[in-house]
């Protein structure tokens, strides 16, 4: 007889001396930055709400928990396959190898409690707990920090990559400070789910299709849709609206010609915290989920509570919300999505913020407008509101200042509150005075401490950003050259040779000890923004440890930033001649490369980021 067993596990009972698998057939790990930085918020806010400084760490024991949903795992062949959860059990061992890491680093004695839900002792020999081999060795190097490079990998190990750095990103020991061990104590003891056991796979994935079909419970989208249309009484009102609503949701999750079924909840959660959250919870430790947050989490209750302030009620103003709003909304977000996936004319901003992953885009541009907009007045907004972003991302990325989902989550409220609903005109002024009164500029940050772009190195927090911004220069100069605008080429990860950064110095301070006093001074030199250049992948690997002078004539044939390096670049290029000529301090060849070099670089850098990231380009956007 076949058996179904349901457990609630701990994260601890989970995963503790225990391996998981999937089967050859499953989908890969396709979780964005917005599944894990969703994740983490809601772990880090529900643990912050029952923590307070001085607790000892046998108090969380008493800490409110958290619950993350139901797995299904069949069991065979001594080994445990997981038929639904493998995105959720992916991402928990991700977090748990950087918090293992974390408590190593600061000598917290609960890294020992963390590591056998990374990997367990078999007999001598270490076996990971997720036992699934084409992904083992970016498991293995991420637990043992060595390099691994995602090129040319299969897309679950470019995404679990990925995830883990957005991991790294948000800074969970800056945020929890002295709570940190009593976080990890709390999620692996406080933080479960259900586990469904079976020994059958046909058992097991009759299951799977009964949650997620038959027995799937309603969505937010659902439920709101049914309480909007019950006050329409006339059937045919009534049906008539519903197929506007059914078709708007069908828009929105076959949208790009793949089915996402979480789209048309995407899309509401941006429009009503857009255009009607007028509060959010305190930045303190215990505070209450306020409109911000309540819509994220449950912006169908919130709604039916607020009705008044979105305009629900009566038959007629719910007719006017499914008749002329939502399909207004729906269409400006798939416009949105459209641009961040495509690059396109007048509205480039919205790929370059789509680009460094900021997850705040869609509801920020919702913002501004209003469903009287017409398709230009609509263009507008989001290109002048795009910009506005763009700016501000880059400014803070020069500082070191982190612009996740949870660190940006109150500057874009009080950003949604201060453009809603404004012309184009006033929101230029807006926009302006904002950036002006910004304390984060590209120079610095001085109550931040921050030296801005005269400081900005490659290391692990800013090579994201290095990345983008390289791009960016490296587009723009050829741009102003005449050339064709190849940003969406420099960022493509997807071709076989994609492009990479490149340091102009190789990884030897030994070759270079006449021109650096020290290592140290070598090595800020090396790191800077202005020793780095983009090159095709083949190309950056076919330099090895070479001398800067022996791979100058190589850069020749390369983009014009790099080329710009050597002297062959400027011979019978009259616009590039013409764009110079507007510089205080315009590319110049250099022979050598070395602290004289580095600081005349720096200022042709210097200049071409404060003309990419000029606040002027508010009033650009806009005409």
């Amino acid at each position: 007889m076949r058996t179904i067993t349901p457990h609630y596990r701990s994260i601890q009972q989970l995963l503790g001396s225990r391996t998981f698998a999937i089967d050859e057939y499953q989908r890969e790990y396709q979780w964005d930055r917005e599944n894990i930085e969703e994740l983490l918020s809601d772990l880090v806010d529900k643990f912050q709400a029952s923590y307070q400084e001085g607790h000892e760490t046998s108090r969380v024991a008493g800490y409110e928990g958290y619950y993350l949903g139901a797995i299904i795992v069949s069991d065979r062949e001594g080994k445990s396959y997981l038929v639904d959860g493998q995105q959720r059990v992916t991402s928990l061992t991700l977090l748990l190898i950087h918090l293992h890491h974390l408590a190593k680093d600061r000598g917290h004695s609960v890294a020992a409690s963390v590591a056998p839900l990374i990997y367990s002792d078999n007999l001598g020999t270490p076996s990971f707990n997720l036992d699934i081999p084409e992904r083992l060795p970016a498991i293995k190097a991420l637990f043992h920090r060595e390099a691994f490079s995602p090129d040319g990998k299969e897309e679950s190990i470019q995404t679990m990559l990925a995830r883990y750095g957005d991991i790294e990103m948000r800074d969970l020991a800056e945020e929890l400070a002295g709570g940190l061990a009593h976080f990890m104590y709390w999620l692996m003891t406080r933080v479960g789910l259900i586990e469904i056991v079976t020994d059958s796979d046909n058992y097991a994935y009759a299951i799977f299709e009964t949650m997620n079909d038959r027995g799937k419970p309603l969505s937010p989208v659902d439920m709101l849709k049914a309480y909007v249309l019950a006050p329409v009484l006339d059937p045919a009102e009534r049906h008539a609206a519903n197929q506007i609503w059914k078709a708007q949701v069908l828009r929105l999750i076959t949208w790009g010609g793949e089915n996402d079924q979480e789209r048309d909840d995407q899309c509401i959660k941006a429009w009503f915290r857009a255009q009607h959250a007028q509060s959010t919870r305190e930045r303190r430790a215990g505070a209450t989920d306020r409109d911000w947050e309540l819509i994220g989490s449950e912006f169908h209750r919130w709604a039916r509570d607020h009705r008044d302030r979105i305009g629900l009620g009566a038959p007629n103003q719910n007719l006017q919300f499914i008749q002329r709003d939502f399909p207004f909304y729906a269409d400006a977000f798939l416009r949105i999505r459209a641009a961040s996936h495509t690059y396109t004319t007048g509205l480039e901003s919205i790929y370059y913020n789509a680009h460094n992953e900021f997850t705040w885009q869609d509801t920020v541009l919702l913002a501004a407008l209003e469903p009287s907009d017409n398709a230009e007045t609509i263009r507008q907004k989001f290109a002048v509101v795009a910009t506005y972003l763009d700016i501000w991302l880059v400014r803070r990325a020069v500082n070191y200042i982190r612009v996740g989902y949870s660190p940006a989550s109150y500057a874009m409220y009080l950003l949604c509150t201060d453009i809603r609903r404004r012309p184009v005109a006033d929101l230029v002024d807006v926009l302006e005075r904002r950036l002006a009164d910004d304390d984060v500029q590209l120079g610095g940050s001085p109550s931040r401490d921050r030296l801005g772009i005269a400081d900005l190195r490659n290391n692990q927090f800013s090579r994201r950003h290095l990345f983008h911004i390289l791009a960016r220069i490296t587009s723009t100069l050829e741009v102003r050259s005449g050339q064709h605008d190849r940003f969406p080429d420099f960022v493509d990860r997807s071709h076989k040779n994609p492009f990479d950064i490149e340091h102009l110095l190789p990884a030897r301070p030994d070759l270079y000890t006449r021109e650096f006093p020290s290592e140290d001074s070598f090595t800020r030199v090396r790191d800077s923004v202005a020793s780095l250049v983009l090159l095709p992948a083949d190309v950056n690997r076919s330099f090895q440890d070479k001398r800067y002078e022996d791979k100058l004539a190589g850069y020749v044939g390369q983009n014009l930033y790099a080329a710009s390096l050597a002297v062959g670049a400027y011979a019978n290029k009259p616009q590039f001649a013409a764009f110079r000529k507007t510089m205080q301090s315009p590319p110049e060849p250099l022979a050598n490369f070395g602290p004289e070099e580095h600081r005349r670089r720096m200022a042709t850098v210097s200049e071409l980021i404060h003309v990419i990231w000029s606040p002027s380009r508010l009033r650009e956007a806009a005409r």
